[in-house]
Order: structure tokens, then C-alpha cells, then sequence
């Protein structure tokens, strides 16, 4: 997969060179002599008829630089929200700099980067990294991908599996942060906050009694890992928060072991406001529910659904009170009962993992 900002072409210039189309112009002119009794009329296009204008020549002149940052080094640099809108972007050969997109974009690619700062606003396609070392990294993408890295600690929001190929050192936590405009950026971008596969890692090159990627600790915060940028910056008007309780992406345990052996299924059903409810729901509590699973076949039809699932002691009778008081008049499953949630968790998830072809 490539883009027009990919590394420089290999290619011989001799090959250009031979692909390059040959014209052949031929100008010629024409004479017309006039008297003020001749009725003759000058050939072409009359002088007062403006030239024809295409939707070509109206389109807004992109300069590749604008969408690149190469070479650098100790600096604080990035793009502002509004800069990018959705284009694709490159960083390459950079050493020891914060760098931060805070827009969305179609696709990133990260290449020969040594010791930086890097956090990236929603991106509608892939991220891919590649012989990078010692990165620190706030994501959120559709695809992740590196390959030849060595030690990055990556805090991700991923639609799809992440993948590494050739990489030692990775380290992967749950996606935390903030600034005003993430959430229409999300959108913009075409990705959901709550379908986050950050700690599904799989290893195309794995290696016999070595492990090449684990989770970080529980309590690692984004703050002691990417920094925010200083307030002499240009990123200094932008409110930007690394604070987890602020996130625009829940922050999910993952692959994590369980505090409790019970857990609890909560789905929303599609409708005007699934996420807001959702996200009503998460700040309600650290748990999660639904009431009954019969006669809900005609709502799974109307649309995505979001279902959360919360663990801890008590947590399906919380959840089921949480149910009545807030969302009385909102269509939801709650488990029933603690004896059947972790059925109603597997079960739902793992059609959900069919589904998605994870």
C-alpha cells in the first residue's frame, strides 16, 4: 500500500525517462488584413469571450509540504485542528520531537523516527510506522501497523486488530486523550469510540520462548508517557487534556485479568442518541447491564449497537438499577441475573468477533 508521499522510488531515472509521452507542436499564424468596408471576421475565439474554466482549474492548490514533516529534530511541531481535513500525511526521519496532529486524516505513515512524542488525531485508514525506535505514541486509527521498530509504547484506539511484523518492545495501552474537537474528528474519520481493539495484538513474526509485544502496567497514564505541549507552543490554544476521565474513548481493561468473576452485559440499541447513552451509562458507573433478551430480534435489525461490559462484585443488580432510574425510556438489554451474565458477555461478544472477522 502506498501513497504520493511514500519513500523515494527506487526507480532508474532512465526508466522515467523512457515513460515520458513525446508531443509534437506545431504553431502556425494566420493573417487577416481589415478595411472598415470589409465584413470579414478575424478566426478564433472572439477576444471578449473569457477563456473556459474547468472544475480542475478551480480546485484549491495543495502543496505537498504542507502535509509532511521531515528532518527534524529537538523541536515541537504538528498541525493544527482544521490543516489536514482528511488528507494524508508523512513524518519522517525526525529525533527527539513532540509531534502532534490534532486533526483528522486519511492515512499516516511513520519512518525512520528515533525518540519522539507522537500523538495522532483520528485517522480514517491506516497508521503505519516503520523503522522507528524508542516512540511513545497516542493513536487512533482504523488500521495499526509497524514493522522493523524496536521499543514503542503505543496508548491506541484500533477498529480493526493491530499488527506488528518485525518488532521488538512493543507495549500497548488503552487510548486517553483529549482536545475539543476529537469527537467530530471521530466522526469525520468514520470511527467509533467504542470499538477499540487495542490490546488484540497479533505478531506476524513471532519468535519461539520470546515475547515482542505485552500490555502496559494498569496505572500507566499518558501524562508520564507523551507530554503536552508547551504553553509557548503553537498548540498552546488548544485545550488538550491527557487526564483518562476526560478521554473521548472510554478507557477499557482489554485483554487485562478481571477484579470480579462477575460481569455484566449492557447494550444499546441503534437509535439518535446510542452513543450519548452509552457514554451517560460509563459515567454512571464501572459497571454495566440489560433486562430481557427475548423480542429484541427487531431491534438489532435497525442498526450498529453498543454494548459494554462491566465487571465487579454486585455489578449486575447496579447495572439493572442504573437501567430503571436513567434510562427508563430507552430501548436496552440488561443480564438478568449474575448466575447467566457471563454467558450473555461470551456469547455476545464472540458473535460480535464473527461478525467484524477478527
Amino acid at each position: 500500500m502506498g501513497c504520493f508521499f511514500s519513500k523515494k522510488s527506487k526507480r532508474k531515472s532512465g526508466d522515467k525517462e523512457d515513460r515520458t509521452p513525446t508531443t509534437t507542436t506545431v504553431e502556425t499564424t494566420t493573417t487577416v488584413e481589415t478595411t472598415t468596408t470589409s465584413n470579414a471576421v478575424p478566426l478564433g475565439n472572439s477576444t471578449d469571450e473569457a477563456p473556459k474554466q474547468y472544475s480542475w482549474d478551480k480546485r484549491e492548490k495543495v502543496d505537498p509540504k504542507d502535509y509532511m514533516l521531515t528532518g527534524l529534530k529537538d523541536v515541537t511541531v504538528g498541525r493544527l485542528p482544521g490543516k489536514l481535513n482528511g488528507q494524508q500525511f508523512v513524518i519522517q526521519e525526525c529525533e527527539n520531537c513532540n509531534i502532534y496532529v490534532l486533526d483528522h486524516s486519511a492515512t499516516i505513515t511513520i519512518d525512520d523516527c528515533v525518540n519522539c512524542r507522537i500523538v495522532l488525531g483520528p485517522v480514517k485508514g491506516s497508521v503505519f510506522f516503520r523503522d522507528c525506535k524508542d516512540i511513545k505514541c497516542v493513536v487512533a486509527c482504523q488500521q495499526f501497523r509497524t514493522r522493523d521498530c524496536k521499543k514503542m509504547d503505543v496508548f491506541l484506539c484500533c477498529a480493526t486488530q493491530p499488527i506488528i511484523e518485525s518488532s521488538t518492545g512493543m507495549k500497548f495501552g488503552c487510548f486517553q486523550y483529549f482536545y475539543p474537537e476529537m469527537a467530530f474528528h471521530f466522526k469525520d474519520a468514520g470511527l467509533s469510540i467504542f470499538n477499540n481493539n487495542w490490546s488484540n495484538i497479533h505478531d506476524f513474526t513471532p519468535v519461539s520462548g520470546e515475547n515482542n509485544w505485552s500490555l502496559l502496567p494498569e496505572a500507566s497514564a499518558v501524562q508520564d508517557f507523551v507530554p503536552v505541549p508547551d504553553a509557548e507552543s503553537e498548540f498552546k490554544s488548544v485545550r488538550i487534556s491527557n487526564d483518562p476521565a476526560r478521554s473521548i474513548v472510554p478507557l477499557t481493561k482489554g485483554g487485562r485479568r478481571k477484579d470480579s468473576e462477575e460481569s455484566c452485559l449492557f447494550v444499546f440499541f441503534a437509535g439518535e442518541y446510542t452513543t450519548a447513552n452509552a457514554r451517560k451509562m460509563i459515567d454512571e458507573a464501572t459497571a454495566k447491564g440489560f433486562n430481557s433478551a427475548e423480542d429484541l430480534v427487531e431491534w438489532i435489525t435497525k442498526g450498529p449497537v453498543i454494548a459494554l461490559e462491566l465487571n465487579g462484585d454486585g455489578v449486575v443488580e447496579a447495572c439493572k438499577n442504573i437501567a430503571n432510574e436513567v434510562f427508563s425510556g430507552t430501548k436496552v438489554f440488561v443480564s438478568d441475573n449474575k448466575n447467566t451474565s457471563s454467558r450473555d458477555v461470551d456469547s455476545f461478544f464472540n458473535f460480535a468477533d464473527m461478525q467484524m472477522g477478527l
